[in-house]
């Protein structure tokens, strides 16, 4: 398989973590089942490990199989393909400062924090859908015009409940109870998307207050991406490391202007 190909694949496998994107927030390890599926192809899964910092995602991508780690720590990351015993690797910078902790999601957290020609500016506390939330004004100036939108973020989980942008889109998350998926607690929520112009997109989620993750996703057309047999503890460091008798594999050198 060419450098390109192995690439490829990476960026594909990378679009997996956004389902744990919360969880080292959380600052809880655990082990888990990936499952995804739809009404008209065959369940794809793998395996999650949250350790401290470090995310393992192993996966079967375009029939090969494919091991993707991830380590906040030590600011680098690896793509294993065991097949081949070979790995891709990215790392930070040499004199990078290592990043701060993620901090707990919050209300009070200014959401356009980090984010170039974005401002905000607390506007008070409102309710949504009967929840206590805060409300962000958002400005963005583009092409000489000045745009605004708002943000409520839920006081207890810290939870984006609603959004509205300069272009009329808008989301808003409605809580409607409490379920035990797997004999864990969870609250499912419903999540209402509206763009002008279209029929409102409705998505529902199951948040795990523990994990301050989703650990159930279900989409229109009858997609679903869950975690199961859920496992707490701590996990071996060997599974965050590059197993002996593995070769680096170089990264294609960057043509100038790219």
């Amino acid at each position: 398989m060419k450098i390109q190909q192995y690439m490829r694949v990476a960026a594909i496998l990378g679009s997996v973590l956004a389902i744990t994107a919360q969880a080292e927030i959380a600052g809880v390890q655990f082990s888990a089942e990936m499952v995804s599926r739809g009404p008209d192809a065959s369940p794809s899964t793998g395996k999650m490990y949250v350790g401290d910092g470090r995310i393992r995602i192993e996966m079967t991508q375009e029939g090969r199989e494919i091991v993707r780690i991830n380590d906040q720590n030590r600011r680098i990351e690896w793509i294993l393909f065991p097949d081949q015993k070979n790995y891709l690797e990215r790392s930070a910078p040499e004199g990078d400062v290592a990043p701060a902790p993620l901090p707990t999601p919050s209300a009070e957290t200014n959401p356009c924090e980090g984010l170039q020609g974005v401002n905000c500016r607390r506007a008070g506390e409102e309710e949504v859908a009967g929840r206590a939330a805060v409300k962000w004004e958002m400005t963005v100036t583009h092409e000489g015009k000045t745009l605004t939108g708002a943000q409520w973020i839920d006081v207890q989980r810290g939870l984006p409940l609603k959004y509205l942008m300069p272009n009329g889109q808008s989301m808003e998350l409605h809580m409607l109870g409490t379920e035990t998926i797997d004999g864990r607690g969870v609250e499912k929520w419903e999540m209402t998307t509206v763009i002008p112009n279209q029929q409102p997109i409705r998505t529902f989620q199951w948040y795990d207050p523990e994990l301050k993750l989703s650990v159930r996703e279900e989409f229109p057309g009858g997609h679903v991406r869950e975690l199961d047999k859920i496992q707490i503890g701590a996990q071996p460091d060997d599974l965050f490391n590059v197993p002996a008798g593995y070769t680096r594999l170089e990264m294609p050198p960057v043509e100038p202007g790219q």
